[in-house]
Parts: C-alpha cells; structure tokens; sequence
C-alpha cells in the first residue's frame, strides 16, 4: 500500500507529429546540410547524446526516425483532464490527439492517444500559438455519468487573440480581449463544497496578459460554446456561411504594482470574516475608517514574477461591469436595429439574402479596471516562473530561477515551507478521499481528505511526492529527464450540484508525458499514507502487518521463530480490521504447521475475550473462534488417520452376486483405461497429495455450532473429500471414529455424502485396484445413511427419499462409468436394508417392502450397466493418423440430454475414429444375434474379434437405439461432418455415402441424403460449377483452393461423391411409396430421452423431392466430374439453356420450370463435342495403361470401363445422337490400337456405311505409315508400293499417319480392319474398289512377312 506510478495510455505516432511541428526547420536543415556537403565539417549529428540517454528510435516500417525527446519542451502541451484528448502546438501550427481503444498482440486492449487532426491555427500574420487549454464540456442528458460530450480547445495567441475550437479543429470563437501575447490560460470548475461552510464557487475562465487579466464566466462561456457549435453543425448541414456569434462578457483587470507577470492563479470568491475586516479597514483607512455592516465578497487573485515576487490581489466584487467590446462599437450607431439583426442571425431567423458587411476592421480593446495589489512577498533577486493552486483552493507551489519550490497559504499569504535543488521544476497536486473502511469508528461523517504535492525535477529525472503542509516525502520514482508533467487543475465544465449528482467524473489529476516512449502514467498515492507521523496507530499497524507478510514470505522459516513473531504481530496491532487481515494473512500461508495456527489463534481469542466486551470487535471475535474450531477439527481428522487400524466390515451376499454378473465387462474396462497413454501431473495436484490446512480452512466455514462446506471446483472438492474418507476407504483409517468425529462437528450429512461420492467417483483408477473398497464404502453410506438428518423418519416409501435420489443424482452424472455403477450397486443394497428395516418398525410384517425407491434403484442400475458397456467400447484406442480428438467419456445423463440419439451418435464417433470400413460394420452387424465368443484380451492377436465382440454387445444391450438403419445414418452423418472439417479427405466423404447406400430405408435415405446436399455439398458445388463455368476448363490447383475450398484432386473426388448422392436421392424417391415409414423406438430404461432430435428424426420430417430437378442436377454433377477427370476444356452451364441454368442449385423440394421439347441444334453440336472429348480422353487412358507396366499402373477414375456407357446414357439425356458417339468410340479405339475392344463397339454401330468410311481413311493411315513413312522401308514393300494402282498409291500418299494414336501396329489386326470394311461396306459404295485394293495389299505385305 504504497505509492504507484502506473501506465494507463500511450500516444501513437509521435514521429508525425514531431515532423510535422518541426517541418520548417528540418527544411532549413537539410538546405544547410547539401550547401556544406562538399566543406570539412565536425561531425557533431550525436553530440550531447550522453546527457540525453533515453532518446529512443520511434517510426515503423525499415526506416526508423531518431526522435530526440527535448523537442517537446519547445512545444505547448495540453491534456484533458478526462486523458480523451491532447494538444501539441509549435508556431503557428497544431496537432490534436484523440483517444481510441487499440488491442495489442497480445490481446489486450489498452487505450491510446492518436492523431486525429494536424493544421495551421494562426489566422493574422506573424501571430503564434502561445498557451492551449483543453475544456471537457459536461453533457446535458439526463442519462450522463460523468463523461464529457465534448471538449473545446481554448488556444492563446501572441497577437492578445483568443479562439475557441472544436476536437476536429473547426472555430467556434473568437475574441480579441488584449493586444499584448496571451501568457497563461487557466481554467476553474464547480466542486461540490467539502463543508457547509465552504462559499461554493463559480466556474471561470482566466486569461493572463502581461499586464492584464481577463475573467470570463464560466456559466455564460458554457452555454455560448454549446451553442456556436450547434450553430456550425447546422451550417455545415445546410451548405451555409457560418454567422458570426455574438462577442463574450467577460471582466478586464489591469494588474498593477508588479514590475513582471509571468503566472497566476484564480483561487475565487472568499468572504472576509468580521475582525479580518476591521482589521484591513484600519491597515487602510486609519483611525477613523469606517466599516460596512455586510461583509464584503471578493475574487482573489495571486500572481508570480517579479517586483514582488508574488502578489496577490482582491477584486471586490461589482466594482467592474462586464464588458462586451462588439456592442460597444454600435452604441454609437444604431443600437436597436444592429442588436436585433445580430441577435437574429445568430439566433437562426435572418434571411438568408442578408450579407454581412464585408469590410472587416480591428475590434476595439476596452480599457482594463485597475487593480492594485493588496500585498505580496517582496524578494527583488527572485523571480517566480508558476504558480499551481491545489484542489481545495488553500495551499499554492511556486517554482522560482533559484531552483526552490515555496509552498503558500493562500489564505493568510504567507509561504510555510521550502525545497531547495529543484531547478525549472513543475508541479502538480494529488488530492485523495479517505475509503470508507478505512475511518476509525469514533471519526465523524464527513470523509476526511489528504493534499499531496507532486514535483517533477527534469534536471534529475526524478518524480516525487510530498505529504503537505509539513509531511514527508512518500513516494520518488526514476523517470525521463525530459518529460512533461501535465496537471490540469480542473475538471467538466457545465457541472452544477443538482446535475453532479450520482456521477463519477472520470478524471486524472496529475499525469507525466514521456516523449521517449509516448507513456502517460498517473501517480496514485493511497490515503493512509497522509498519516504516517509516530502518533498514528494505524500507520503502526500497517507497519506491523508489512512486517508480518514479509515474514510469511521468507521460505525457510523455523516454526517456533514464526510462532513467536506472529503472536507478538497480532497482539501488538490495535485496529481491529488491520488485526482481522494480519490473521487471515497468517491463515492463508502454506508454509505455517497447522499446531502454530492452533496457538495463535487461541491466544489471540484469549486475550479479546480478556478485554470489555464493548470494545472487542464481533466480526474479529467470530473468525477467531471459527477459525479455531476449524483447526481443531483438521488436528482430529489428521490424527484418526495416522492410527493405522484395519476397519473390519462384512460383505453382503447380495452385492457379491451383482459384481460377480458385471465382473467381465469390468476387467475389460480396467484394462482399456489402465493402459491409456502415460501424462505429466504435479504432486501437489495429486489426489494423494495431504490437503494443506489453508486448503482445509478455504473450503469450511463455521456459523455458530454448525459447520459448513463451501461448494468449490472438482479438485478442490475431491482433495477435501480424499482427507476426509479416502483412509476409510482403503481400510487404513478407523471408519467409525471418523465419522463419529464429523457428526459431532455438526457438518451437513448431506455434505459428507457429496463429498463421499465425489472422491469416489474421481479416484475411479485406484478404486478397481482396490477390491476392498467395495465393502468399506457400503460400510460408509450405511453409517452416513444413520445419522440424524440423513433419511427423514418421516418418509414414505411410495415416494422418492432426497438422501438417496442425490447418490442417483452423482452416479448419473459422473463420467466415470465404473465407479458410478459399483457406488449404485452398493447403495442399492444399503437403500434395501434401509426400506426393509423400516418396513418391519412401520407394519411388522414378514412381505417384502416394494417402494418407487427401489424401482429408481433398478432403473440406475440397468442404465449404468449400459454406460459401462458403451464406455468400454469407446476407450478402445483409435487408429493412429486418425482424427476425433482425446476418448470421449459418456454418462447417463450426458446421454438422457443427447436426444434419441445420442447413443447411436457416439457409436459412430467410435466407428470414424477406427475407420471401420461400411461393409465391415455391416457384417458386425449381422452377428448381433449370435452368442459373444470367449477370448483372452490379454493376446493382442485377438485385438480384432474383441474389438468386434464389444461391439455386438453394446448392440445388443441397444437393440432399438443401435438398429442398423440408425447406425449407418449417424455413421454417414459423422464421415461427412469430419469431411466438411478437412474437405481434402475426399475419402471420408466417400465412405459417407456408402454408408449412406447401406441404409435400407428410402425414407431415411431420401431425408438424410436431402440434408446432407443442403447442408454441406450445393454451396461448394455451385462453387466448383461457375468457377469451371468462369475458366472454361477443369481449374487448377490453386484456383480449386480459392473457390471451392480443396484442391483439384479432392474436388474430382467430391464431385464424384455428389453424382453418387445424388442417384441415391432419386433411388430413395422412387422406392419411398412401396414402404413405409419405420417407427423409431427406445429401450425401455431410456425412455426418458429428452434432448435435440435425431438425425433420424430430422430425417423422417423432411420434405419429397422434385424428382426431375435432382435429375438435372446430377446430369450437371456428372457432367462437372468427367471434365474433372479428363482434364477437358468446357463451359458446363453453356451446354444448357436458360431454363436449365435457372433451375440449378434451387431447393431440391421447388418445383421448377425445366428444359422440355428438342433443344437448340447449336447447344446439341456443343454437348456432342463434350462427349466425343469425354471419348477421346477415355480411349487415350485405356491405350497409356496398357503400355504401362503392370507395376506402375494407377488405378484412376479415368480408366474406369463405365465411361462409354455413362457417355451414351448421358447423350440421351442431352438430344444427342448415339449412334454418333459409337462411330466415335469404334474410331478412337481402332485409332490408338484396341481392335479387339473396337470390333466389340462396332456390333452396335447403326449407320454401317459412314463408319466404313470413317475407318477406310484409319487404314489407309496404317498403311501409309508402313510403306512410306517408317525410317527402314524394306525391299519388298518398294516393290509392292510400285505394283499398286497409280490412284491408291495417290491415295495413301495423300493420308498423314501423324494424326494415329498408335503407329505400330500389326498387319494381322490392320488385315482383319480391312475384311471388316469389306462386310460393312456395300458393293455399291464408292470406295468399294478402294478397300478390295487395300485388302490385297495388306495380304502382300503380311505373307512376305
């Protein structure tokens, strides 16, 4: 609790500034620098840079600006109080600085001052800025809390001018009140008065000129700049001149009596109490001077300089009129009509054809009312250079040029105090408020303040703080020799005390500018420290209690040193709040053994109690003895549990039977969660870890006799639990010694029993490493069950007992699926023996009790066994590479909360992570029926049929909720949301849609089908669809990324995968009226289910397709895929018509208008070149995989033997011709060597006699290529090139064998061509002759071969 200085802002961009100011100059320097560049001249660019160590490199990108930080002592500095705004001013030029809130790279925000307005701020010639003000305007809403509306910067120039602007630098006002330069402006708002005695003073504006001082009401100031800016506002709005605002009143003194004014301060009103009176009227007028019988009000006025060196000066108040220097010029003239235009104009009603005069002349000055100084302090060798009143308007600092700083009593205008070495010094004030709890209880109401000076010696770079009038020095900090200390003095203008009521008017009082870094940092100076003399109390405890926390922090400590000092401490400190947090301090250190927390507490309630009663304090007095009990009870418990001491408990039959049925899937779970992946924890993290006793103490609290828990996070509630019963539990502690000890504490049963199951249910590992613990824990709840409190003597056992529906309340709520169900299986038993019992004291009777406890009691049962099995299944470790994150731990009523299916989403969440192929599950699925084969877990060859056997299990124990229908639907639902997270797995997509075939519902197929293309394929198809549209081809990689979000690998894949859902959708919707809808139903102990429905459910309530329209969106999916896939050049939107493209990626269930009758022949000659490209690429992949090696052959989409049918099913559907593309393929085929697949074709090629001709031209090419085009022509084809006819020979001369996607190919496959030209072609035909010459030039060439 000391002094602090603190960073609460940072000016931006201060290399603009600077650069701005300073323009002129930098260009002065820089023509200096090229006329000297070619002379010898002394480096001097870093001279002084050691008495200037903190100038910094300011300036961003690669060129960084030296900014040299005594700039600023050139500039004129002004700050708002409110921080929201700051001027720099240099010449005739200005910079504003607004606050806006920035956030760094750390995520932090912070706020910071930057440039929101640079310009030039001098209107006459030759005139300069010479002193800025900043005044933030208080706004006039109701609704305000204290922030100001705006701020008006108030600028003084040497010409005597005074303007008025606004934050984005636009005049309002202004006046000229003087002719000499303005020297200091200074600014007086309303305070709410301290006492009732205190005259309430009135807001002001003072303007200090050489000899002369200007006063302007503060009330009138305010309502003229409010109004002057709505007047411009309107202006700006309407496109109009701005009207000239009528001139100010203000009061004019001339200040006599002083050689030099340099400064001054306004202190305000003071009223003159009767002797003081007397006594001045005797001092002035003598003997016989009469004295007025009303007490005279004056203005004070006190100023620094020379001759003397301080003056102070007392205005009476009415003996100077206001003065309005503009409508003294028009007194002459008319006053009436000039005073009625003026006003109208200003007022808004003057027409708009009225001009003002455009001469424009110098405004008169008004004389100044002499003001004689009253008295001063004369000292002729000392001049003073400020003057900084403090807050409360009765103390004043004074620097002077002999480096002293004097302290003044304004009132009695004397200086009572001095510093020495503090040259051009600038100060500040600190007034701070006494808290509310920091008053002694006898202090009286009114809060008491404390006036701190503050003084910034440049010189020495050094801030300090001084208690005043005559307190020590309380704070001193290093910082920049060449910062700027900013103390405003003031605070909103507008304020008055029926407005200031209920706000907080966010203000700093002092604040220090640091232009090396752009820091504004703020002093905050706590209360206390005003009282820190040898007589304050409080000041000595404070002290004490430094003293105490120090010594709590020492790390090596011996106990009994710390037990000795700590009670002296506490003894010794006399103000009961500083004694109440000196305790709690002590309570709350770790290092303290609880046995010296015991003493102490004791002895320090000893003594309270050995004193009156009045003057001890409760609440001190209710901690101790709280705090005492506390301890002792922790002395208890840690006692209890170093006797090591067997508990010895009998086991019930009844729960041996229940573990002996769950005993498997419980060895298995062990198994799969012991050997989960080893991770770093701290020991003091550990449940094991001994509760430290401040641990004890935070979460107990004691009220009268009664002690209390304090619910807290799971780890400090299990820590608390595991000191408590965890030794009880593995049969180390004396269980009924415990919990006798705890019940007489007074603790709530229900506590202990929260605090039982919590340790239980988070120490699930070591609890099935202890079989034993069964049997200690049935021992626990029956005796917790048979304390007072626990279960009601008044219960009925046709209702459900609180006591026992909260051990339901955790077990279904725990993640721990082992412990929960061994804890319900022994509370089932213990509840039993409970309703029996009491069935025997109430009817006396030998039936067995049958109560709706018992029946909640199976129900838990049966849903945690269930649980088990599901948990087991899932922390069967995931494949590596795959994603899903940790193992996701289920509960019962995590899976009550999840809907219907909630299990069925969990199961596939298990299936993506084991990337269990559909047809695998699917066979799983089939042997639900079957009995679990026996195996040994512990042979990891059998890792597989165990991981099928838990899954057949937890299908059985979920017939309804696993049926295969909805296991296949969430299992596709997984695939494709994983799918939509990384959309490069094209195969998880895949997967999702063969899930999706496996499902034997149409209805669950066409609603989940629907969702998936609505959800997560159309916005990505329409995407892959009008980038290919854009381009006119299948796109690049990059390309693919930017639009559609995956590569082109993976958009082939995924559009492959929408041609695929998209037939499902119309399959579904064919088959969807022979079935009917399936009933979803639940097992009967998870009937109560309530939660978001599921995907199922989701499914079943979608709406029918438009059947047409998924044809033709699969017709556009299957026509993007081939373009995808063989590369090709197309514009698949083109090959529509505007119908056809208007219907595209609408919703599937709209009925849309679609293409009917022929189609344009245009678009029919563009689909029939897709589809021969389509042919073309196929054929060229089937030649290049059977040239390949075997061992490098990939097996692409490209080379699947469905594309000549998907080609002719598509030309049906797109006009086009068969017939056409068969020629084409036979062609193709023959064309790159596949005469074998090509005679197959040709069987169904109708038109026989154009493909004759078609493929007369290919053999022509063959043989051209074997007789004249091959490098080593032979000898007998020269002889039999010679013996053809002159007209094939011309012919085959003419062919160009260049264009033959295969040139080397057998005469036997080119003979066998030649005969099938022969059948195909008539005899009639043309070219009939031509190939019987063909033919027998190709039995020539073969036999000589």
């Amino acid at each position: 609790m000391s002094c602090c200085l603190f960073e609460y802002c940072r000016v931006q961009e201060l290399k603009v500034v600077r650069e701005f100011l300073f323009q002129s100059q930098q260009n002065n320097n820089s023509s200096a620098d090229k006329k000297g560049e070619n002379e010898l001249v002394w480096d001097d660019s870093n001279w002084g840079s050691w008495d200037n160590p903190e100038a910094k490199e300011v300036g961003s990108g690669e060129t960084t600006v030296t900014v040299s930080a005594p700039w600023l002592q050139d500039c004129v500095v002004s700050l708002s109080p409110c921080s929201d705004l700051m001027v720099v001013a240099k010449g005739s030029k200005a910079v504003f600085l607004s606050a806006r809130w920035q956030t760094d790279d750390g995520g932090r925000e912070g706020m910071t001052l930057a440039v929101s307005w640079s310009g030039t701020l001098s209107i006459n010639e030759g005139e300069s800025v010479s002193n800025v003000i900043c005044i933030p305007l208080a706004s006039q809403k109701r609704s305000s809390t204290g922030r100001p509306d705006w701020t008006c910067i108030v600028v003084g120039f040497s010409s005597g001018y005074v303007r008025f602007y606004t934050e984005s630098g636009v005049l309002l006002l202004a006046q000229l009140l003087n002719e000499d330069p303005v020297l200091r402006l200074k600014c007086r708002t309303y305070e709410i008065p301290r006492h009732p005695g205190v005259t309430e003073q009135h807001e002001e504006l003072s303007i200090l000129y050489p000899a002369a001082l200007v006063t302007i009401d503060g009330f009138s100031l305010f309502q003229s700049l409010r109004a002057c800016r709505n007047q411009v506002a309107r202006a700006a709005a309407a496109g109009s001149e701005v009207v000239q605002p009528p001139p100010l009143a203000y009061k004019k003194w001339g200040l006599q009596d002083m050689d030099a004014i340099v400064d001054h301060s306004s202190v305000g009103i003071m009223t003159l109490c009767v002797f003081d009176q007397m006594r001045n009227a005797s001092i002035l007028g003598g003997f016989h001077a009469s004295v007025k019988g009303s007490l005279p009000a004056m203005s004070q006025y006190i100023t620094v300089g020379g001759g003397p060196y301080t003056g102070f000066y007392y205005a009476i108040e009415g003996s100077s009129q206001p003065l309005l220097s503009h409508v003294a010029l028009a007194v002459a003239s008319k006053l009436t009509s000039a005073l009625f235009t003026a006003a109208s104009g200003w007022l808004g009603w003057k027409k708009q054809n009225e001009e003002e005069p455009t001469q424009k002349q110098k405004p008169k000055v008004e004389p100044a009312t002499p003001l004689a100084v009253r008295f001063g302090l004369p000292d002729s060798r000392r001049h003073g250079e400020s003057i900084c009143l403090s807050p409360c308007n009765t103390l004043a600092g004074v620097t002077d040029d002999f480096g002293r700083v004097m302290l003044l009593d304004v009132g009695r205008g004397i200086a009572i105090r001095m510093w020495k070495g503090y040259r051009d010094a600038q100060l500040g004030w600190v007034q701070v408020s006494e808290g509310r709890g920091e008053s002694s209880p006898s202090a009286p109401l009114p809060r008491r303040h404390a006036q701190f000076l503050v003084i910034y010696a440049p010189r020495r770079g050094i801030l300090e703080v001084w208690g005043t009038q005559q307190g020590p020095r309380v704070g001193a900090f290093t910082v920049g020799k060449h910062c700027r200390l900013l103390y405003a003095g003031y605070r909103l203008m507008g304020v008055n005390s029926v407005t200031s009521q209920g706000w907080q008017l966010h203000t700093q009082q002092v604040c220090l500018f640091d232009p090396a870094t752009g820091a504004l940092r703020t002093v905050t100076v706590p209360f206390h420290l005003a009282l820190s003399d040898k007589k304050s109390e409080r000041a000595k405890d404070l002290h004490l209690l430094k003293r105490l926390t120090t010594l709590l922090k020492s790390r090596e400590l011996e106990p009994d040193y710390l037990e000795s000092e700590a009670q002296r401490v506490l003894l010794d400190i006399k103000h009961p709040a500083i004694k109440k947090q000196a305790l709690e301090s002590l309570l709350a250190n770790k290092n303290a053994p609880v046995s010296c927390l015991t003493n102490i507490t004791r002895l320090l309630l000893a003594s309270l109690r050995g004193k009156d009663p009045e003057a001890v304090d409760e609440a001190l007095l209710q901690l101790c003895s709280s705090q005492l009990k506390l301890l002792q009870l922790y002395t208890d418990i840690q006692q209890l549990h170093s006797t090591v001491k067997e508990s010895k408990s009998n086991q019930e039959p009844h729960i041996e039977e229940e573990l002996a049925r769950v005993s498997l899937i419980l060895q298995r779970y062990t198994e799969l969660t012991s050997g989960s992946r080893p991770s770093v924890s701290f020991a003091q993290d550990s449940p094991d870890a001994s509760l430290p006793v401040r641990g004890f103490l935070s979460q107990m609290e004691c009220e009268g006799e009664e002690i209390r828990v304090v619910p807290g996070p799971d780890a400090d509630w299990t820590q608390l639990g595991s000191f408590l019963f965890w030794g009880c539990l593995i049969g180390e502690s004396p269980l009924q010694k415990v919990c006798d000890t705890l019940q007489e504490t007074g603790i709530s049963p229900q506590h202990l029993l929260s605090l039982l199951l919590s340790v239980w249910l988070h120490r699930e590992k070591e609890v099935l490493k202890k079989p034993k613990a069964v049997r200690h824990l049935h021992t626990l709840l029956t005796a917790l069950s048979s304390m007072k409190g626990a279960v009601e003597s008044s219960w009925d056992m046709q209702c459900v007992s609180p006591w026992w529906q909260q051990v339901r309340s955790a077990c279904v709520q725990s993640h721990s699926a082992a412990a929960a169900l061994l804890a319900a299986i022994v509370a089932h038993r213990a509840a039993k023996d409970n309703i029996t019992s009491l069935a025997e004291t109430k009817f006396q009777s030998e039936w067995e009790a049958v109560s709706l406890e018992l029946e909640q009691w199976a129900v838990c049962v049966r849903q945690l066994e269930d649980v088990l099995a599901l948990q087991t299944l899932l922390c069967v470790a995931p494949l590596k590479g795959t994603p899903g994150g940790a193992t996701p731990h289920c509960s019962v009523k995590a899976l009550l909360e999840g809907g219907r299916g909630g299990i069925a989403d969990s199961v596939a969440k298990w299936v993506f992570r084991q990337d269990l192929a559909p047809e695998r599950l699917k066979d799983m699925l089939q042997r639900r029926g079957e009995a679990q084969r026996t195996e040994q877990p512990s042979q990891p060859v059998l890792r597989e049929k165990s991981q099928e056997d838990l899954l057949v299990s937890v299908c059985q124990r979920f017939p309804d909720s696993l049926s295969p229908d909805l296991l296949f639907a969430h299992c596709c639902w997984e695939y494709v949301v994983q799918w939509n997270k990384y959309p490069e797995e094209g195969r998880y997509l895949c997967c999702a849609v063969e899930h999706l075939k496996r499902v034997s519902s149409p209805h669950i197929q066409l609603g989940i089908s629907s969702m998936m293309w609505n959800t997560f394929l159309v916005k990505r198809f329409s995407a892959a669809a009008f980038l290919m549209e854009k381009v006119g081809k299948a796109p690049k990689d990059r390309l693919c990324r930017r639009d559609v979000g995956m590569g082109d690998g993976a958009t082939t894949s995924f559009l492959g995968s929408c041609v695929a859902l998209l037939q499902i959708l119309m399959e579904a919707d064919s088959g969807i009226e022979e079935v009917t809808p399936p009933e979803l139903c639940v097992e009967e102990v998870w009937g109560g289910a309530e939660g978001p429905a599921s995907i199922v459910e989701l499914a079943l309530e979608q709406r029918g397709i438009h059947y047409p329209l998924v044809q033709h969106h699969c017709l556009l999916a299957t026509l993007l895929h081939t373009a995808m896939t063989f590369n090709l050049r197309v514009k698949p939107l083109s090959l529509f018509d505007s119908k056809g493209k208007s219907a595209f990626f609408r919703e599937l269930v709209s009925i849309q208008l679609m293409p009917s009758g022929d189609m344009d022949p245009g678009l029919v000659s563009l689909r029939q070149e897709f589809l021969l490209t389509v042919l073309t690429g196929w054929v060229k992949t089937q030649s290049e995989a059977g040239m390949a090696p075997a061992s490098t052959r990939l097996d692409l989409d490209s080379g699947d033997e469905t594309w000549p049918s998907l080609c002719l099913d598509l030309g049906t559907l797109l006009q086009v011709n068969p017939d056409i593309l068969r020629r084409h393929l036979v062609c193709e085929l023959y064309n790159h060597g596949l005469d074998p697949r090509a005679e197959q074709v040709m069987l169904e090629v109708e038109d026989k006699d154009v493909l004759g001709s078609q493929l007369l031209v290919l053999t022509g090419q063959r043989l051209s290529y074997s007789l004249l085009h091959t490098q080593t022509q032979t000898k007998p084809a020269m002889e039999l090139l010679a013996r053809l006819p002159p007209t094939l020979c011309t012919w085959l001369k003419a062919m160009d064998p260049s264009e033959l996607g295969c040139l080397s190919v057998p005469l036997s496959q080119t003979s066998r061509l030649v005969s099938r030209l022969i059948e195909i072609l008539p005899e009639n035909h043309g070219q009939y002759s031509l190939a019987l010459h063909l033919l027998e030039a190709v039995e020539v060439l073969q036999g000589e071969d």
